[in-house]
């Protein structure tokens, strides 16, 4: 593990924040989400962070203005981001399409970007100042969608940090929509290369709607009353790396006949199984694990989601065990309860997910010792080139609750390999960090 120095303050002027509305008339109307998207836990704004350095081919241009531009003519395309969230009967939510705009804010900070260094990783301290809070935005019924700063610095670098109301777009939906932004700015584009859908009634509920599926992440009656939240607000958080070394590491403690298994399931096995042990519950709690599973990329042929679709498309694959059979176990107990969780997750699976969510009235996620891990490694965070190249980091800003996710990044050796950053209690974060340094000594923690 590196120790790092200490990260240096930053200094940030901002200009007044305003919206950006789309650059011709839009159509005014109202539009209704899925079933999917109107989850109650996707009722928030998500945050993510891409971190560009200085380019000599760009010298003279100024990245916030010429992004700004291409906002307004990205919305003319995804003007249902330019509206405003409201609720109908029972609490649906719609958007009305009003053409009120995003929120952006242009920004300066007198430093170089080397001078912060790897504390612009995840955990990043700075967050509060690279997406500044303006009073009124940050609600999710009649707030801006989209929450956008631009914040250059001394050096020429540059950083765009994002908040987006998840109700309207799920990971690989932002990543459509700053990939257009791309588009307007580097090629000059009268269109996107990519055209949004919209088309919501794809993962709407059956009618009428009926549960055949057994959804473990919203079972209530496994949660606890001695969980998670009484210790969430002391945590803290920390990152690690893993690379090709970890991930062998961990692929060495299954069995030979699961040792083909992918690296992401490997990893996220070995996660829950030292959180498990790391948090020192009462053996007979039940934790599970959530992954993320999409429905994108023909995976799922039967759902026919479009390539242009921007909404949410994913479920959950939820694992339940003991803590104690977790922590006790080989690793392949856990490796096989993840695996057998996913390939449960099929057309139906969705379908289920949508109708449980009329019938139940969209139930929150179980939260007590749930362990939650959103993939967003091949997203495409890490591709999004407004002219400038690639960002030297694309990802989330750092931990949240019990969610983590998996993003790409390079270590201090220039390999790439996956970052995640975990929150846990300071005691259950150093029994944690003690499992990671038996697991090799060259986890980098950044």
């Amino acid at each position: 593990m590196e120790q790092l120095p200490s990260p240096s303050a930053l200094s940030v002027t901002r200009h007044e924040s305003e919206l950006i509305v789309p650059a011709t008339p839009t159509p005014r109307e109202i539009k209704h989400l899925s079933d999917i998207d109107d989850q109650r836990f996707l009722r928030s704004q998500t945050p993510f962070l891409l971190i560009y350095e200085r380019n000599l081919s760009m010298e003279g241009i100024d990245p916030a203005m010429v992004i700004k531009g291409a906002l307004s003519k990205t919305l003319v395309f995804y003007y249902p981001l330019a509206g405003r969230l409201i609720e109908g009967p029972n609490g649906k939510l719609m958007v009305n399409c009003n053409g009120e705009g995003i929120l952006f804010t242009e920004a300066y900070a007198d430093v170089e970007l080397e001078v912060l260094g790897e504390s612009l990783k995840p955990p990043c301290p700075h967050w509060k100042d690279l997406l500044y809070k303006v009073p009124g935005s940050d609600g999710i019924i009649d707030c801006p969608l989209v929450l956008i700063q631009v914040t250059r610095f001394r050096c020429g670098g540059f950083i765009v940090a994002l908040k987006y109301n998840h109700t309207m777009v799920d990971a690989f939906g932002v990543v459509l929509f700053l990939n257009a932004v791309s588009d307007f700015v580097k090629f000059k584009v009268s269109t996107p290369s990519v055209i949004p859908v919209w088309e919501r009634d794809i993962l709407n509920a059956r009618t009428p709607p009926c549960i055949t599926c057994k959804h473990n992440e919203y079972d209530e009656e496994i949660e606890s009353n001695d969980g998670w939240f009484g210790m969430e607000k002391e945590s803290i958080q920390r990152s690690f790396f893993f690379g090709a070394e970890e991930i062998e590491a961990i692929r060495n403690q299954v069995s030979p006949i699961h040792r083909s298994s992918g690296r992401f399931e490997l990893l996220t096995s070995y996660l829950w199984k030292i959180r498990t042990i790391s948090l020192n519950l009462n053996p007979e709690e039940i934790v599970s694990m959530s992954s993320v599973v999409t429905a994108r990329g023909g995976r799922l042929e039967n759902l026919k989601i479009p390539h242009g679709y921007y909404g949410n498309a994913f479920a959950f694959s939820t694992a339940l065990s003991k803590a104690g059979v977790v922590g006790t176990y080989p690793l392949t107990y856990a490796l096989e309860l993840i695996k057998k969780a996913k390939s449960q997750v099929n057309e139906e699976y969705f379908r289920s997910l949508a109708d449980l969510n009329v019938i139940k009235g969209r139930p929150g996620l179980t939260k007590s010792w749930n362990f939650l891990i959103s993939n967003i490694y091949h997203v495409g965070f890490d591709k999004v080139d407004f002219g400038w190249g690639e960002p030297k980091y694309g990802g989330v800003p750092g931990a949240y609750s019990f969610i983590s996710c998996f993003v790409p990044c390079k270590n201090n050796k220039g390999e790439k390999g996956i970052l995640t950053t975990i929150r846990l209690p300071p005691t259950a974060m150093e029994r944690f960090q003690d499992a990671i340094y038996k697991l090799t000594s060259n986890v980098v923690h950044v």
